[in-house]
């Protein structure tokens, strides 16, 4: 007599049976809020470890079967994903279609998201110091009968002066120069310069919030990730991107940075626009400008795209 028997096979599994009072197709089912370790590498060659959120789906086609093999997805997931293997589009695409394959009867359409945080080494902008920024990523890849489509999200932060503020700011110092030197004076040039650098002489100063611009990106088929040159992109085309170390000449250059980059959310929005048209590596993109008014309780938003035919912009 056994003493022992198989309890797998003594299992239930109510998944697979069908519910002829609730079928139906659904367009997609799965898990979000996996946690998992992935590596990437940001475009400078050096691999990080990041502790990532995941999303992994499949549609269910199937309207007399119940549910899906979450388990399935899951593993595939901690395996592929949880390796030693950086991020890559052929990594991604290669688990979709293990996703497929591992619910041939059910579903010819799979879908992941991925959102974790990298860190970047940035230099001051004039002392020899550096420190680190936290760029999050988002990843997100589908395949199906259209094929495999990847698209990567990123955020940049910067400083953004007010146009209008400005040459507000630049009338009143020009009435408090006419209100502190008659025009029927001599100037002097030591006093001038006093008054330059003092507050009675600057009495207005423009407002300037922190700011966010929130990308996100459609790669051509096979261009590899290289976040920090989507990055580098569009932190040159702002001027202001936030600091990391900051001694009292990176500063002084950052305000001179705002002062020579006035915009508003719509200067922003162009600029960012520009600098990824003229990227060759992407076939799409979607821009939100996000500027934090100081002034208001509100904030100031732009958006722009690519303006692809059936792209980001379509309405």
């Amino acid at each position: 007599m056994h003493t022992h028997e198989n309890t797998t096979r003594l299992m239930p599994d109510v998944a697979g049976q069908a519910q002829p009072h609730l079928s139906g197709a659904l367009d997609w089912v799965g898990m979000d809020g996996i946690e998992v370790p992935v590596r990437f590498d940001a475009g400078d060659g050096e691999v990080q470890r990041a502790s990532a959120q995941v999303g992994a789906f499949v549609n269910l086609v199937r309207p007399d079967k119940r549910g899906i093999h979450m388990s399935r997805l899951y593993l595939l997931v901690d395996h592929q994903l949880g390796g030693s293997e950086p991020l890559s589009a052929s990594l991604l695409e290669s688990l979709l279609r293990s996703f497929l394959e591992s619910h041939k009867d059910l579903s010819d359409r799979a879908r992941l998201s991925i959102r974790f945080d990298t860190l970047v080494r940035r230099a001051a902008l004039r002392s020899a110091n550096s420190g680190w920024r936290s760029y999050p990523v988002s990843v997100e890849a589908s395949l199906g009968p259209d094929g495999f489509r990847l698209e990567l999200g990123t955020e940049v932060v910067y400083s953004s002066t007010c146009p209008a503020s400005a040459a507000l700011s630049r009338q009143l110092i020009q009435e408090r120069f006419a209100q502190d030197f008659a025009a029927d004076r001599p100037l002097d040039h030591a006093t001038v310069l006093q008054w330059l650098g003092s507050e009675q002489g600057i009495v207005a100063t423009p407002h300037a919030q922190r700011s966010v611009a929130r990308l996100l990106v459609r790669l051509k088929d096979g261009v590899p990730f290289d976040l920090l040159a989507t990055l580098d992109r569009v932190e040159q085309a702002l001027g202001t991107p936030v600091q990391t170390a900051v001694k009292r000449e990176d500063e002084q250059a950052f305000a001179l940075a705002n002062g020579g980059n006035l915009m508003f959310c719509e200067d922003a929005a162009r600029r960012i626009q520009r600098a990824l048209d003229a990227d060759d590596r992407l076939a799409d993109f979607h821009v939100r400008v996000e500027h934090q008014e100081s002034l208001h309780p509100h904030d100031a938003v732009a958006y722009a795209s690519k303006g692809v035919p059936g792209g980001f912009g379509s309405p």
